[in-house]
C-alpha cells in the first residue's frame, strides 16, 4: 500500500467543519489554524507594489494606516522599464519585507490588460499588451517566491474596470480571453508557478469568477497545469458552496460561521462532493507547506538598500516623450537659475489609491532632491492647488518665476482624487488650473520641461505643444524625487519606453463605445483590437506610440537575422544588431513583432512576441538574439491554438510604429482544416481536403445545377451558403432518388479526420 502524505493524513483526520473553515478563513487578513493538528495560520496582506499589512485597524481600500515598508514604483511606472531582471530584483525586495513583517502570502502582481486608458487601477497594471505583461509578472513572482512567500497574480479575469466591478457581467467571445486576457496569467503560471492566483470580482459570460468552474478548473489547472490555490478577491465570493466546486480554494476575508455553514449544509445535504472540499484543503496545505519548508532560516530586509533600489527603478521606469534641442539633461552647475514649479514638486503623487496604498519608509521630493544636485539658484511657486480652488493668484507668482529664470521644470500630473481603486476616469485630461499654468508659464519662458506624476495616462496633445520637454514618471514609489533630480541633471537615464499607446483623444480608444457597459453588462466588442493591435489595424494616428521613449543618447539597428531551422515547425530566433551612436551610456529596447498577412481569419497587423534591453557604452554595438516559439505564430481556433503555413512577417526596432527591420519567412507547418458539420459552407467543403473530394461526386449525381454551384465561376455566389442550402436548391435537378438528408449523412462519413 503506498505511503500516505503527512497532508493527506491531516485531511483525512480534520472533521468536516475543520475542513469547511479552513477554506473561509479566520479574519481580514488570515486563515485559519488548526491547532490540534499543528496546522498554522497564514498571513496575506496587499501588494503589489509594497507590503501593506495592518496590525491593528484593518480594510481592504487603503483607508487604515499599515506598517512602514518600501513603496516601490507601481506597475504602471515598472512595466515602461521593460526589464524583468529589474522585476525580479523588486520582487526579492518584497519578498524580503514580507519576511521580516511575518507575511506569508503578498497579494500581486496584478497582469490585468489596460483594456481602456480610463480603467481607475490601471496604476496597477503592467501594459496593453499580453505579452509584455506576462513577461513583467513572471519575474516579480519568481522574485517573491524566490524568499519563501507566496504571490497570488490576480485578478483572474477579464477585470478590467472599477465601474460595477463587483458585479458587472463582462461578455467576451473564447478567442479574445485567450489571446488577449489569459496569456499574461498562462505565463506566469507556467514559467513562475505562484502559489495563488486570486480570482476577480466579475463575472465572465454570465457567470462569477469566483464559481467559473470552466476559469477555475479546465482552463486555470487544466490546460495550464496551476499548482497552487485559487484565492478570492476580498467579498468577492457569491455561493461558498459553488465556488468550491467550481475550483476556488479559499475565500477571503472571514464571513465568520456564514460560509463555514453554508459548505457543510451542502455536503449533508450531497449538493458538494466532500472529496472536492478535501481537494481544496490539500492545496491550501501543500502551498503552504511548500513556503515553509521553501525559507531560509534567517531574512532580514534592508530598507536603506530597497529605498535606493526603488530610487534606481523609478529612473529606469520613467519616459522621455519629448526632448527639443537637447534641453535635458540640465546642467548641474553651469547656467542661470531653474524655475520649479508645481505643487507636486513639493507634495509628490508617489503610489496610488485603495488596497496598495503602502505608509513608505522615508519620501523625498523632487524640490529638494533638485536643491541638493545642483549649486545653481532654484526659485519655487507652488503654481496651483490639488483642489483647483483660488489658484489665479498662484499662476500670477508662477509666471513671475519663470520669466526670471532661465528653464523652468513645471511638475503636473493627476492628483489622487482623480484616479483610485473603486471608480475609473472619465477624461484623460489633466485638471484645467494645470493646463492654464502651463499656457501662461509656456507664454512667459518657452524652456519649459514638464514632469509627469499620473497612475494612467494622459492626454498629451496640448502638453507637447508648449512644452520642449516632457518627462513621464508615472506614480514612481518614495524616492521618486531624487530619481526626478537624478534625471534631470543626467546623474541616471530615462531608460523607460511605453508599455501602453497615448492616443491622441479619448473617442480613438478601442473600448469608447463599448466603456463602461449599461444595465449590469460590459460588451468587448472591440475583440482582440485592443492598444496598438487597434491604432494599427485602424491605421489612427496615435500621440506616442506602445513602446516609445526616448534617451540621452541615439541607436541604430541593422543586420537582422530570421533563423526557422524547420520551417515545417513554427518556432526560431531573431538576430537584431543595436550600435549606440551618441555621445553617453543608455539603454534601448529591442522589440520584435510577428504579423500574418496571409492568415485565414482576421488577425492584428503585428503582435509582440519578444522584447530585449539593452545597455551601450557609447560606440558600443551588439548583436542581440531573441526566441520565437510556437505560439508566437498562432492564434486562437476551433481546435486550439493554431499556426497557418504560408507568409510571416518579422519586424524589429525601437517602438510598434518605428520598425526598421523587416523580414518574411515561410511556414510550411502542416494545414489544418476546417472541421466539417451540416453547417459548414460550400467553400468550406471545397477547400477541405477529403471534403472537396466527397462533395465532387455529389455534386455530380445531382445534375447539371449541382455541379454549376460547385463551380469556381459561381462559388463567390454559393460559395457561403450552408452545404444543407446548396443541397436544397440543387434538388431542382437532381434524380427523385437524390434524398438531401441521406447526402449529408453520406459526405460526413467520408471526411477523413485532420
Amino acid at each position: 500500500m503506498p505511503e500516505v502524505s503527512p497532508i493527506h493524513r491531516h485531511v483525512r483526520s480534520m472533521t468536516l467543519e475543520e475542513k469547511a473553515g479552513l477554506v473561509s478563513g479566520a479574519a481580514f487578513w488570515e486563515t485559519r489554524a488548526v491547532e490540534r493538528l499543528g496546522i498554522p495560520a497564514i498571513t496575506l496582506t496587499d501588494g503589489p507594489h509594497g507590503v501593506r499589512l495592518q496590525r491593528q485597524s484593518v480594510d481592504h481600500l487603503g483607508i487604515f494606516a499599515s506598517e512602514p515598508a518600501t513603496s516601490f514604483p507601481t506597475a504602471s511606472a515598472t512595466g515602461s522599464s521593460w526589464d524583468p531582471e529589474l522585476l525580479a530584483e523588486m520582487g526579492r525586495a518584497l519578498g524580503a519585507e514580507s519576511r521580516v513583517l511575518g507575511v506569508d502570502v503578498l497579494l500581486g502582481p496584478g497582469v490585468n490588460i489596460k483594456r481602456s486608458p480610463l480603467c481607475g487601477r490601471n496604476f496597477e497594471y503592467f501594459s496593453e499588451d499580453p505579452f509584455h505583461s506576462g513577461a513583467m509578472g513572471a519575474a516579480l513572482v519568481r522574485g517573491i517566491e524566490s524568499q519563501g512567500v507566496g504571490a497570488s497574480v490576480k485578478h483572474f479575469a477579464a477585470n478590467n474596470q472599477e465601474t460595477d466591478r463587483m458585479r458587472v457581467n463582462v461578455e467576451v467571445d473564447e478567442r479574445t480571453l485567450r489571446e488577449i486576457y489569459f496569456p499574461a496569467f498562462e505565463r506566469v503560471v507556467r514559467d513562475a508557478r505562484p502559489s495563488t492566483v486570486m480570482c476577480a470580482y466579475n463575472r465572465v459570460n454570465g457567470v462569477f469568477a469566483s464559481q467559473h468552474r470552466w476559469l477555475l478548473t479546465d482552463v486555470l489547472r487544466g490546460d495550464w497545469g496551476f499548482d497552487g490555490y485559487v484565492v478570492s478577491d476580498w467579498g468577492a465570493v457569491v455561493d461558498p458552496p459553488a465556488a468550491v466546486e467550481a475550483g476556488l480554494d479559499l475565500e477571503m476575508p472571514s464571513t465568520g460561521d456564514r460560509s463555514p455553514r453554508a459548505i457543510v449544509a451542502a455536503v449533508q445535504a450531497g449538493e458538494l462532493d466532500e472529496a472536492v472540499l478535501d481537494q481544496a484543503v490539500s492545496r491550501l496545505l501543500t502551498v503552504h507547506e511548500r513556503l515553509i519548508q521553501s525559507r531560509t532560516a534567517d531574512v532580514s530586509a534592508d530598507f536603506d538598500e530597497h529605498h535606493e533600489l526603488a530610487r534606481r527603478i523609478a529612473a529606469d521606469s520613467a519616459v522621455l516623450l519629448a526632448n527639443e534641442s537637447g534641453i535635458l539633461p540640465l546642467s548641474p552647475s553651469a547656467g542661470g537659475d531653474i524655475a520649479v514649479i508645481g505643487e507636486f514638486a513639493l507634495t509628490p503623487r508617489y503610489q496610488g489609491a485603495g488596497s496598495s496604498h503602502i505608509n513608505p519608509t522615508r519620501l523625498t521630493d523632487a524640490l529638494t532632491s533638485i536643491r541638493e544636485a545642483t549649486s545653481r539658484a532654484i526659485r519655487f511657486a507652488p503654481g496651483f492647488t490639488f483642489d483647483g480652488e483660488d489658484d489665479a493668484a498662484l499662476h500670477d507668482q508662477a509666471v513671475e518665476v519663470a520669466a526670471r529664470s532661465e528653464v523652468v521644470v513645471l511638475f503636473l500630473g493627476l492628483p489622487a482624487s482623480a484616479e483610485s481603486e473603486g471608480f475609473d476616469r472619465t477624461h484623460l485630461l489633466l485638471p484645467e488650473t494645470q493646463r492654464t499654468l502651463l499656457r501662461r508659464v509656456a507664454e512667459a519662458n518657452h524652456r519649459v520641461v514638464v514632469v509627469l506624476s499620473n497612475g494612467g495616462v494622459v492626454a498629451l496633445g496640448e502638453i507637447a505643444a508648449q512644452a520642449p520637454a516632457i518627462l513621464e514618471m508615472w506614480l514612481g514609489g518614495q524616492a521618486t524625487g531624487e530619481a526626478a533630480a537624478d534625471l534631470l541633471f543626467g546623474v541616471a537615464e530615462p531608460g523607460g519606453r511605453l508599455a501602453e499607446t497615448i492616443p491622441v483623444a479619448l473617442p480613438h480608444t478601442p473600448a469608447y463605445i463599448n466603456w463602461p457597459g449599461e444595465n449590469g453588462v460590459v460588451r468587448y466588442g472591440e475583440g482582440l483590437y485592443v492598444g496598438y493591435r487597434w491604432y494599427d489595424k485602424t491605421e489612427r494616428e496615435v500621440g506616442f506610440p506602445f513602446g516609445f521613449g526616448l534617451g540621452y543618447t541615439t541607436f541604430a539597428y541593422t543586420d537582422m537575422k530570421v533563423s526557422v531551422p524547420d520551417p515545417a515547425h513554427a518556432s526560431g530566433s531573431v538576430e537584431v544588431t543595436v550600435a549606440n551612436t551618441g555621445d553617453r551610456s543608455g539603454a534601448d529596447v529591442v522589440q520584435v513583432y510577428v504579423g500574418d498577412p496571409e492568415s485565414s481569419v482576421n488577425r492584428p497587423v503585428r503582435e509582440l512576441k519578444g522584447f530585449a534591453k539593452v545597455r551601450l557604452n557609447p560606440g558600443e554595438r551588439r548583436t542581440v538574439r531573441i526566441d520565437l516559439d510556437e505560439r508566437a505564430f498562432a492564434f486562437w481556433g476551433p481546435s486550439g491554438w493554431t499556426v497557418e503555413p504560408g507568409v510571416f512577417v518579422i519586424e524589429a526596432g525601437p517602438n510598434s510604429r518605428d520598425l526598421p527591420l523587416r523580414e518574411e519567412v515561410v511556414l510550411e507547418v502542416p494545414a489544418v482544416a476546417t472541421i466539417l458539420d451540416r453547417n459548414s459552407t460550400l467553400e468550406e467543403w471545397i477547400r477541405h481536403p477529403s471534403g472537396a473530394k466527397a462533395l465532387q461526386g455529389a455534386m455530380a449525381a445531382m445534375g447539371q445545377m449541382g455541379g454549376a454551384m460547385a463551380s469556381e465561376e459561381m462559388l463567390p455566389l454559393f460559395g457561403s451558403m450552408p452545404l444543407r442550402t446548396v443541397l436544397n436548391f440543387a434538388l431542382q435537378s437532381a434524380p427523385e432518388t437524390f434524398d438531401v438528408d441521406t447526402a449529408l449523412g453520406d459526405l460526413l462519413a467520408q471526411v477523413e479526420p485532420v
